[in-house]
């Protein structure tokens, strides 16, 4: 069975989350949104997007921003309470190819247990720092995984089995800020989820809002590589197992 919807975070992006959610309603998924302790205004705005599409659209909220980990693992939850079997995951501030809802959903109905990761291919709007800092964190991440199987593990937009997400929640805490989405995917291949990358165009962004804080969240990724490094020598045998088998 194959049932998915659509989780959005939210945190003040007021001036483009109604352009992604009517692109992405367009495909006729039922979206989760989570609002992340926004302001007035973008609260009011993600209340009355709620309202205009009943049935199709849930709004999740929390009091306080717990970032944007938190606010994926709690559309996950939701989804989960909802009964459905996949989540696309999507950000709310335009910078991803909505138009590609498809490519995704294909490739998971071909590969129903597999996460399917966006694999950005970036415009002239990206900032050259980024695309440095996300090389340091592929080479981590290809470390900590023994493989090249993750192309990008900074993407946050892509399509996870429900299944072994909810597993995954249950056991540990999971990075919650923007540490999440390589945390998340890492740890699920150390589980033996499958990874498949699909090329997805990506730009910088429509309302001109980053909620990327250069010291802290790049402490916080740092100190997440560090752990998964420590993770990975505990797992080593395994990796290298299950390096061997595939050769």
């Amino acid at each position: 069975m194959f049932t998915p919807c659509v989780v959005i975070p939210v945190y003040n992006h007021e001036h483009a989350i109604g352009k992604v959610l009517d692109q992405v309603l367009a495909h006729g998924l039922p979206c989760i949104l989570v609002d992340d302790g926004s302001a007035p205004g973008c609260a009011a705005v993600l209340d009355a997007l709620a309202a205009a599409h009943p049935g199709r659209v849930v709004l999740e909220r929390h009091a306080v921003n717990q970032g944007k980990g938190g606010a994926v693992l709690s559309g996950f939850a939701r989804a989960a309470r909802e009964g459905y079997t996949h989540v696309l995951q999507i950000d709310a501030d335009g910078q991803h190819e909505v138009a590609d809802i498809p490519r995704f959903l294909e490739r998971a109905m071909a590969a129903p247990d597999a996460v399917i990761a966006g694999c950005p291919v970036y415009d002239a709007s990206v900032p050259a720092l980024r695309l440095y800092a996300r090389y340091l964190t592929h080479v981590w991440v290809w470390i900590n995984t023994l493989s090249l199987d993750i192309r990008d593990s900074m993407c946050g937009f892509r399509l996870y089995p429900l299944a072994p997400v909810v597993a995954l929640m249950k056991k540990r805490k999971l990075g919650r800020r923007m540490n999440f989405d390589t945390d998340m995917i890492v740890r699920l291949y150390w589980a033996g989820v499958a990874v498949e990358n699909l090329p997805t165009r990506v730009r910088y962004p429509l309302d001109g809002i980053s909620h990327f804080r250069a010291f802290h969240d790049n402490v916080l990724i740092s100190r997440m590589h560090a752990v998964l490094f420590c993770g990975m020598l505990l797992r080593l045998p395994v990796l290298l197992g299950r390096k061997w088998r595939t050769r």
